[in-house]
């Protein structure tokens, strides 16, 4: 735990703390509320007596509703579905299962905070790859980054911080790599939905052993909810419903009769709603900020006009507006996290004061 530094991000909130009303642009979540209908599923679900633990791995009628989605997709013979609490702990109980002590971990830069902390609490080596300016990924650089200690690379496309989605080329090269140096290969695709110029593409698709973690969390808004899902070639499955059984010991059973309610829930409209907010706030920005990504998901990922990330986001805090530093999200301290999860009218105050800070300095 001493090799967790959260004193990053803790400064930002201590800060935050003081704000009275803040422009708040920092939000990793929807804006917008849990739909009725799966609300109302959840709530019958506890009105059923469906309150005790699930079976480990999940109720069978969740499980055998994404699996018939995995099998129309992919085909695997051996890919096997499972319900986990939430994507963050699919991402535990796997980085648990793969990675031993001393064996290095891939992680593209920026990435999602929770990567280099769990691979260090599990004893494992997190190896970054730079994918500054434009967050590429770059195979060539996977390729210096591999030794013979390499147990996995992590992938999230559509990307938190970045918003950058992977193009087909990119995934595919990284997928038969992976598949070509039996290196273990872990998809984080929570951000899937949330696509606005081209296809979401999985390394699934070209390398049928990749483990793929998704959930319901951001599309649906149910980030509180801690639903989440898992496929993956069987052994590897089976290993994690294990661990789940002995850890998280099941996902909240009621809350996964909700789940099976949102599959059949369709989010167009929203992910329709996030492509003009990104739309929006580029438009906004682009005279001040080199925006680079920003293709999904719900963030823009920008280089400061002055100073380190850290002093400019300082900066924005006294200012009222809430963002986060990029050296939460990277070894690097030059950009910032922008999240567009907000109301428009939150968006143009806050675009507001970014190029009142861009243009009047430090």
């Amino acid at each position: 735990m001493h090799q967790i530094d959260a004193s990053g991000i803790r400064k930002v909130f201590d800060l935050a703390a003081e704000m009275q009303n803040p422009v708040n642009l920092s939000i990793g979540q929807p804006h917008y509320d849990t739909p009725d209908l799966i609300k109302d599923a959840l709530c019958q679900a506890v009105h059923d007596g469906r309150n005790a633990y699930s079976q480990s791995q999940g109720i069978p009628d969740l499980i055998e509703r994404i699996q018939s989605d995995v099998d129309a997709r992919w085909d695997h013979d051996d890919r096997r579905v499972f319900i986990s609490s939430g994507t963050s702990g699919a991402l535990m109980l796997a980085l648990s299962c793969l990675v031993n002590p001393g064996d290095e971990v891939v992680i593209f830069d920026p990435y999602f905070v929770m990567y280099k902390h769990l691979t260090r609490m599990v004893g494992g080596i997190p190896v970054f790859v730079n994918t500054y300016p434009d967050f590429h990924l770059d195979l060539d650089r996977v390729r210096q980054a591999v030794t013979p200690r390499t147990k996995l690379i992590l992938c999230n496309s559509p990307s938190n911080p970045t918003g950058y989605v992977a193009g087909s080329d990119e995934i595919q090269a990284l997928a038969e790599f992976a598949a070509e140096r039996e290196i273990a290969l872990v998809s984080d695709e929570i951000y899937k939905s949330f696509c606005y110029d081209a296809p979401n593409v999985s390394p699934a698709d070209w390398n049928d052993q990749t483990l793929v973690i998704d959930g319901f969390s951001k599309s649906h808004s149910m980030t509180g909810w801690r639903l989440g899902y898992v496929h993956g070639p069987q052994h590897l499955i089976q290993q994690m419903i294990k661990l789940q059984q002995f850890t998280f010991v099941c996902a909240p059973h009621p809350v996964q009769w909700a789940g099976l309610a949102a599959c059949d829930l369709g989010m167009t409209d929203r992910v329709e709603e996030y492509r003009c907010k990104r739309d929006l706030l580029v438009r906004e920005l682009s005279d001040d900020f080199e925006v680079a990504g920003a293709h999904g998901a719900f963030y823009l990922f920008l280089p400061t006009a002055w100073g380190t990330g850290t002093e400019f986001v300082t900066e924005a805090i006294r200012q009222n507006l809430l963002i986060i530093p990029g050296n939460v999200f990277s070894e690097q301290d030059t950009h910032f996290r922008v999240s567009y999860a907000a109301e428009d009218e939150t968006l143009l105050r806050g675009a507001e004061i970014l190029r009142r800070l861009a243009r009047g300095g430090p």
